[in-house]
Parts: structure tokens; sequence; C-alpha cells
């Protein structure tokens, strides 16, 4: 059982850095992000083999299903022309070199836990229930819905402005679209709203 899960670790590790790799190689966005969408699945199924399923979950509905699928449409409805983004790039190269240390330093320190040992917290809001009698879910429900909830409320409002300014940023107007006037409907009156026409016997309009 042990050689099995170690096989299916490495086939989704395996899946998950080669598809984020394309995910940065890929010349085509669109790609890019079916990439992208790939990577979460494989590091979702990651989070399984280790009894997270709840952020095995987490990746599957929010970042799959709609962070993922969002960026899908934003790439294909802006049309942007990426080969004339790519023209400068070089010139970032040196501040992109920089980011990668840094980001690089990160990494080894924080695989390296010898050198970063926190200790416990001595004020604890709530006590933490034993592990054998609650499920991952429900103590991260626990702890996200009480002391976190006015954080998980922000980042939903965050979230649905973010959506409105895409909406808007992507909203073309058409000369020939008919728009609804509010004011223009509420002043109308019967003679306004009905028109009379009388027509002959055996003739149209």
């Amino acid at each position: 059982m042990l050689g099995l899960q170690a096989l299916f670790f490495y086939i989704f590790a395996f899946i998950a850095v080669g598809s984020a790799l394309m995910v940065v190689f890929s010349r085509s966005p669109v790609h890019s992000v079916l990439f992208l969408i790939l990577t979460f699945v494989a590091a979702a199924g990651l989070f399984l083999l280790t009894g997270a399923e709840y952020l095995a979950l987490l990746l599957i509905v929010v970042y799959v299903g709609a962070v993922a699928v969002l960026f899908l449409f934003v790439v294909m409805m802006l049309d942007v022309d990426f080969k004339e983004l790519k023209r400068g790039a070089l010139n970032y190269a040196p501040v992109g070199a920089i980011i990668g240390l840094v980001v690089f330093a990160e990494l080894v320190i924080a695989v390296s836990g010898n050198y970063y040992t926190p200790g416990p917290s001595i004020v604890t809001a709530m006590p933490t229930p034993p592990i054998d009698q609650v499920t991952n879910i429900e103590a991260l429900g626990h702890v996200l819905y009480t002391r976190y909830i006015l954080l998980f409320q922000l980042a939903g409002l965050i979230l649905f402005v973010a959506m409105v300014g895409a909406i808007v940023l992507t909203l073309r107007h058409s000369a020939k679209t008919r728009r609804q006037s509010i004011p223009q409907q509420v002043a109308r009156n019967p003679a306004t709203a009905i028109e009379i026409r009388k027509v002959k016997s055996g003739q149209g309009i």
C-alpha cells in the first residue's frame, strides 16, 4: 500500500512540475491557462495523498472551477497581443533575476527548517480540540468562521469588486444595441405608449 501511494505521489508531482513549467514557457496564453488548471488538479491529488481533503476540494472547486476559468475567459475576451508585450521583456530581466534570487533564498530557508523553529504561541484565543476527535474540514471551519470571519468576508468583498471591475473593463458599447431607459419608461403615458392606426380592409400597415 505504501509503494502504491509513493507511485501516485511521484506521478502527481511529475505532472505538477511539468505543467507548471509549461505555464511559463507556453507561447499561447490560452495553453498557459489550461496547463495551470492541470497543475491545480495534480496539486489536489497530492493533497489527497497527504490526507488534506479540504485543500484538495478547495483547489478543484475554487481554483479550477472559478479562478482558472475566469482567467481563461479574461484572456480570450481581452485579445491582448502578447507578442508585442514580450518584445520589451528583456529590459526587466535584471529585476526579475533579483526577485528570483529572493524567492529561491526563501525556499532554501523554508526547506532547511533547522534555522527557523518558531515557538508555540503564548496566548491562545481558543482551545484546540484533539486531532482524533475532529476532521480537517471541521477544524478549519471552526477557525475560519470564528477567529477569521471578518477577513473571510473581506476576501469575498475583494473578489466581488474584482469581478465587477473585470466586467466594466471588458464591456464594449455598440451603437446598434438597444438599451433600457428607466426614466423614459416611467414617464410614459397612454398617449405616447399607444399608437392607433386605421388600416383599410385587405391592406397592411
